[in-house]
């Protein structure tokens, strides 16, 4: 028996929550097991025990993250979004839960008013507009459904997109049309830029500059930089405008090393310049033959080279949809934002409080979506929204 009892080790498995939740003052649980009695029982006990011990101080540190921050604090996009990060911890080791669309005139239809869609791998993918589209809007609006289309693209101005939506055969209302660049400048509105007599330096497309010129703010950069090569010789400088009063970075499909130096130097040495993204999304649909490298290269640059973040105007930001909301009066809980991204469209959707449909026919895959690595959830998920008039395989079955 002295022998036996000489074999038998006791293995401490320590969980050390203090390192993995916020470094918050956690009671550490110790756990031993007697090597030579381990079973299937005493494994599960340990998991579940281990999981509800996470679970429960990922929950206290939320709390307590949402309770000492200042609200305004809290209103930046950043710090919500590291916020979230923690409440989705636990669908994280649940793996995504969401629904395929199956019976959308119960689901979906019956409980939305207001449709928002995203443009890019929804209604087109580059040029090209995605087939069925025009008779889904269209059974849309005979249903009585009113619509909204909201881009991240800003290289384009609502009148452009407008012709944009012609050119495809969509007839669609100009004040149906949101766009980041419009987006960029309703906050400068919202803020009184103008008042302070500052200029706006652009990186980016025609879009925004058009958008400016509406708002009467004047703008340097953008497309009129576009073949500038800064002086690099010895001695060499580059003068930036002291008055610039902001920096909006959208994507830019001519973006060089001058813009960058030019944004750097506005925002790094002017007091108070403020520093304004459209967007960050990582990949876009300039064609649809392939995914191209998004707007989120361009604001990693000036993040890169100024250490400072951004204020995201366009989706996820709340800035649209509170327009909208507070404008036309609209009930968010009968709208539905409807897109193919996770981080930009869904999380629009379920930080502002609108049911949301992610769909398959733009940059996300069913897989990722479905993956343990997710954490974002939309409510439903379907192939395209031409999906929202397919009978449920019960009724046809029936």
């Amino acid at each position: 028996e002295t022998k036996k009892a000489s074999k038998r080790k006791t293995f401490p498995l320590c969980c050390n929550l203090q390192s993995v939740i916020c470094n918050q003052s956690v009671r550490q649980p110790q756990f031993s097991l007697n090597w030579m009695s381990v079973n299937t029982n005493t494994i599960m006990k340990f998991s579940k025990t281990l999981v509800t011990a996470l679970l429960a101080s990922a929950a206290t540190s939320v709390s307590a993250f949402s309770t000492r921050a200042p609200a305004a604090f809290v209103a930046n996009s950043s710090v919500r979004s590291q916020a979230r990060s923690f409440q989705t911890s636990s669908s994280a080791l649940q793996m995504a839960n969401v629904m395929r669309l199956s019976d959308p005139e119960e689901s979906l239809l019956s409980g939305v008013d207001v449709f928002i869609f995203d443009c890019d791998g929804v209604i087109w993918r580059g040029d090209s507009l995605i087939d069925g589209i025009p008779e889904t809007l269209a059974k849309l609006r005979a249903a009585g459904k009113k619509m909204f289309f909201v881009t991240n693209n800003s290289t384009k101005s609502r009148a452009g997109y407008k012709k944009k939506f012609d050119s495809l055969g969509l007839d669609i209302p100009s004040e149906e049309i949101f766009s980041s660049s419009f987006a960029a400048a309703a906050y400068l509105e919202q803020t009184k830029f103008k008042e302070t007599g500052k200029k706006v330096y652009i990186i980016g497309e025609v879009g925004i500059c058009e958008e400016l010129d509406l708002i009467d703010v004047p703008w340097i950069g953008g497309p009129l930089d576009n073949d500038k090569v800064p002086d690099m010789g010895p001695g060499g400088k580059l003068d930036h405008d002291e008055d610039v009063g902001a920096v909006i970075v959208g994507f830019d499909r001519h973006v060089n090393y001058y813009k960058i130096q030019s944004a750097q130097l506005c925002i790094n040495e002017n007091p108070g310049c403020e520093f304004i993204a459209t967007n960050t999304d990582a990949v876009t649909h300039l064609t649809d033959a392939q995914e191209w490298a998004g707007n989120g290269s361009m604001v990693g640059a000036i993040k890169g080279c100024t250490g400072q973040e951004p204020t995201v105007v366009g989706k996820p930001s709340p800035l649209m949809i509170d327009y909208l909301a507070d404008k036309l009066k609209l009930d968010k809980s009968r709208i539905c934002m409807v897109g193919d991204r996770l981080d930009t469209d869904v999380l629009f959707g379920t930080d502002n409080g609108l049911k949301t449909v992610l769909v398959l026919s733009g940059v996300t895959s069913e897989e990722k979506l479905l993956s343990q690595e997710n954490t974002i959830t939309p409510d439903y998920y379907t192939d395209t929204i031409n999906d929202f008039f397919v009978e449920s395989h019960a009724k046809v079955e029936g």
